[in-house]
């Protein structure tokens, strides 16, 4: 099947990874279909709702390819999927491979109808599939009825809400149709990403890319048909998404963390008999709080991945005190989870470092000064790295992809650390400007600029505090036009007018006559970190409050 979207794909490339084996001919509904031939009764993905088998997730996605091709869909096109994590991502994961559709379920939770519209403007989406009532502003705005606006669509699937659908399929099926992809080269699956701006940029992965990473996740940490993985995190996110493919890659069982506000997190790892679990260290903690109030313990789980954040020391002493083994690693949407620890590291590794890179990628430590200059062993730099799960550019976005490659090829992260002599890595700062809350990338300059659009607002800053639980919370400090003033819930009540999703809020205010800045006009946020951290200024916290009123369109 031919690629209809540009890509940085070379035959160098291919040649190189097919002939060390990281790259197969398979797709990732080829690897499904194979096991749901030899095992169709296993379990393959379930939720709270539903339960599929690996036949039945085939039959789902056979079914569903072809009420999309149905309805138009061709191949390269691109299929929107808003939804949240339930088995119906599966199956549209599934139908895009098999039929060379491009999936794109990265449009998250805390993404506005406004911000997922013009998601789909921009990759010109030929299909959506959205979850009603679901968004950061679902009960002020209906994404349905803003659909015209995409004049490339051709098929819309409005699902019900979780916990009101049928104990059937929830998307609609036809009889099989559309010619059935063999290229595991082309693109299949769209995340949509933010830079240092906080605009999105659309990475493109083939089932390839996401396959190299899986198996060799597969191999370093045994996963088969045995294991269950319990993903913590979201399916829209790359860390679900990956958790997903690698489980189904592995003839295992994934289990989506869907729970309503207040139930145990324990009961359900302990009934799905999870074996690995996949999230970000809020999750640790909080199941860690549980077990220490309740005095038990997951009878089966012997892994957890904690992502998104470093491990704390006593997280990780205190998994593996209850015999779970902490996998730290690092990871990003362009890339895959490519570095980890592994099982039989110690626990010092495991909490002073990522791990190091799995068969099929290889990082580099590069100055930050000059991208093309390697730095020596030890030494602090910005993460390059390339491999097998690279992405294979940007969609859509020759400058973006001009601005993440060195003249060798290697991708940039944008991330500092630096690399000991057993290849283990160590991640020291952030070269971008990003606030991580409880796994969730949350970016200042967006926040700053919607800030400053308020007429009684001349300067604003974002900046990360830490926070126990959730890594960093956002505080917002400005600084007033000259003879006005403005208060908390009024910069607040201005940001969501704007656009900014609730889940992006800051927590904490604080006002200044006058916000440092460096002899060029920049703001000096780290001396605004000093004057938190040693108490000179005292943020006061604040939380948004979303208006209850209109339900209107």
């Amino acid at each position: 099947m031919s690629n209809r979207i540009l890509t940085l794909l070379s035959q160098q490339r291919l040649n190189e990874n097919y002939r060390l084996g990281f790259w197969q001919d398979h797709t990732i509904f080829s690897t499904v279909k194979a096991h749901a031939k030899t095992s169709p009764d296993r379990i393959a993905v379930r939720d709270r709702m539903r339960t599929l088998t690996y036949g039945g997730l085939i039959g789902e996605a056979e079914r569903f390819a072809g009420h999309l091709a149905a309805q138009g869909v061709q191949a390269g096109d691109r299929v929107a999927v808003w939804l949240s994590s339930r088995t119906e991502t599966a199956v549209a994961l599934l139908a895009c491979s098999r039929n060379g559709y491009v999936c794109c379920p990265s449009l998250h939770r805390d993404h506005t109808s406004a911000e997922v519209i013009e998601l789909m403007q921009r990759m010109r989406a030929a299909a959506f599939v959205g979850e009603q009532g679901y968004g950061a502003d679902a009960a002020r705005r209906d994404v349905f009825a803003h659909l015209d606006t995409i004049p490339t669509l051709k098929a819309v699937v409005c699902v019900l809400k979780a916990g009101n659908a049928t104990d059937g399929a929830a998307l609609p099926l036809a009889p099989p149709a559309g010619q059935v992809n063999s290229d595991p080269n082309v693109v299949v699956y769209l995340a949509f990403t933010s830079g240092t701006t906080g605009k999105p940029k659309g990475v493109m992965h083939s089932d390839n890319t996401l396959l190299a990473n899986a198996r060799a996740m597969i191999a370093d940490w045994r996963f088969g048909p045995q294991t269950v993985i319990y993903t913590m995190s979201p399916l829209s996110h790359n860390l679900g998404l990956g958790s997903l493919v690698t489980g189904l890659a592995a003839g295992g069982q994934v289990v989506v963390h869907d729970l309503p506000r207040g139930a145990s997190t324990l009961d359900r790892i302990n009934e799905v008999a999870a074996t690995f679990v996949v999230g970000v260290p809020t999750h640790a903690v909080d199941l860690l709080a549980e077990i220490r109030t309740r005095g038990v313990a997951p009878a089966t789980v012997r892994g957890f991945r904690i992502s998104g954040a470093s491990a704390p020391s006593d997280v990780v002493a205190e998994l593996l005190r209850y015999g779970m083994v902490p996998q730290s690693g690092y990871g990003m949407t362009e890339a895959g989870s490519h570095h980890y620890t592994r099982m039989t590291d110690t626990p010092e590794r495991i909490v002073q470092t990522s791990g190091r890179a799995c068969d099929g990628y290889e990082v580099k430590i590069w100055s930050t000064e000059n991208p093309d200059q390697e730095v020596a062993i030890g030494d602090e730099g910005q993460i390059g790295g390339r491999g097998a799960s690279l992405m294979l550019g940007y969609f859509d976005d020759q400058a973006a992809n001009d601005e993440a490659f060195n003249s060798s090829g290697w991708f940039m992260t944008g991330d500092i650390g630096r690399l000991d002599a057993d290849g283990y890595l160590r991640i020291t700062g952030r070269k971008k400007d990003l606030i991580i809350r409880g796994g969730h990338n949350i970016y200042p300059a967006r926040i700053e600029n919607l800030a400053t659009q308020h007429p009684a607002v001349a300067r604003a800053a974002a900046l990360p505090v830490p926070d126990a639980r959730l890594g960093e919370k956002v505080c917002l400090i400005v600084t007033p036009v000259a003879g006005q003033d403005i208060m908390a819930d009024d910069i607040l009540a201005h940001l969501d007018r704007v656009g900014l999703s609730r889940y992006d809020m800051p927590e904490y205010f604080a006002k200044l006559d006058r916000i440092p800045l460096t002899a060029s006009g920049k703001i000096l946020k780290r001396d605004l970190v000093a004057q938190i951290a040693d108490g000179r200024l005292v943020p006061l916290p604040v939380r948004w409050q979303p208006p209850r009123a209109s339900t209107s369109t």
